[in-house]
């Protein structure tokens, strides 16, 4: 398992290992989306348990649409970047890097501080009910759809929120183009029923993710470190796959290839199994196929040796974790040690109240 503590570099800058801290929504903001404290002892543990870096639950980017969730963290306005600089500075203080992930809720949003309105691609309802532990509940609204100057606004939002990532500091920012929010929206044949350059054929529904990854990345310039995460299941319909399997794998992800992300975020249920039937690559070994980018994988990688084959294998060159971090927020260190994983149980720590509360009890500071 030696691999999983090499040194890794993404952009400019060195990662310590190869293990990361996966986004995970957990609601634990102020009613405006300002971090607070509870926040703040969060995410200092995960850098005091050893993670080589840490990425933020999604935020939202702007203060029209893209708030998805009641008390999500924001990165849309000075208070909020204020608020966030000094976990910035705890997590960097503690060696690792930190990185914000920039969201948009879209169609999938069941809780807006600013609006009651959602947007999509198009005209568009989630198939499955809000959830209940995130605040939600019954099914969600139709969204309307974007129009391209509306588009425009999205756009100008992701670039306000990353630079106000690195106002506080952040090593980096993530594009959330995964799991059936906006950006996902975009590039799915589900949602998507744009007749114009932004849909119909792959290649035109990936076209709104790399416009934003251009402008991104022309207002932060070449030191701060832009991914963007990709996956096929979504939140509210976890079987859902690309119709054209591989096929579609290799238009997104060589297109991804050839903008200036320094590398994709993969989340799949399975990072070790075939991603498109089988006999196929994984979602990750596409994506480093395709993309020839650092790929990070997600999914059902707690056990260390499983973890550490999809490294051997060349699959991905990191790995993201996720509820065993939460059960094992020094995951790194008590692997590195030879010490047993804590199970991850779901009823104990999947709340933010519950969370919180097992959290001050037990990961305080030694």
């Amino acid at each position: 398992m030696s691999k999983l503590f090499d040194q890794g570099k993404i952009g400019n800058h060195i990662l310590s290992n190869r293990y990361i801290v996966a986004p995970m929504t957990r609601v634990s903001a102020e009613e405006d989306g300002t971090p607070n404290e509870r926040m703040h002892k969060y995410y200092e543990r995960f850098a005091k348990g050893g993670f080589a870096a840490v990425i933020t639950e999604g935020v939202y980017p702007d203060t029209m649409h893209s708030q998805a969730y009641r008390y999500q963290g924001g990165l849309a306005t000075e208070k909020h970047a204020t608020a966030w600089a000094p976990i910035v500075k705890s997590v960097k203080e503690h060696g690792a890097l930190m990185i914000a992930q920039l969201m948009h809720g879209g169609a999938q949003t069941q809780g807006n501080y600013y609006t009651d309105e959602t947007v999509a691609p198009s005209k568009f309802s989630p198939p499955s009910d809000k959830v209940e532990v995130y605040y939600g509940s019954g099914p969600f609204p139709t969204a309307k759809a974007l129009t391209v100057e509306e588009m425009k606004q999205v756009r100008e939002g992701f670039v306000q929120s990353a630079l106000f990532a690195q106002q506080a500091d952040f090593s980096g920012v993530e594009l959330h183009g995964a799991n059936g929010y906006l950006l996902d929206e975009f590039l799915s044949e589900v949602s998507n029923h744009r007749e114009d350059e932004y849909g119909g054929s792959v290649l035109n529904r990936v076209r709104f993710l790399k416009e934003i990854i251009a402008d991104v990345r022309k207002a932060v310039g070449d030191t701060m470190m832009l991914g963007i995460r990709i996956s096929q299941l979504k939140a509210t319909n976890g079987s859902y796959k690309w119709p054209g399997g591989e096929e579609d794998a290799k238009i997104i992800f060589s297109e991804l290839g050839k903008t200036s992300v320094d590398y994709i975020h993969i989340s799949d249920d399975d990072a070790s199994t075939p991603g498109f039937g089988e006999g196929t690559k994984t979602m990750a070994e596409a994506a480093k196929h395709y993309s020839n980018k650092p790929i990070i994988t997600c999914g059902d990688l707690g056990d260390p040796k499983k973890a550490s084959q999809v490294l051997e294998k060349d699959q991905a060159d990191f790995i993201g974790i996720a509820r065993q971090a939460l059960a094992n927020p020094d995951t790194p260190k008590r692997v590195q040690n030879e010490q047993p994983l804590d199970e991850f149980n779901g009823k104990e720590v999947m709340t933010p109240q519950a969370y919180v509360k097992d959290f001050e009890l037990n990961y305080e500071e030694e």
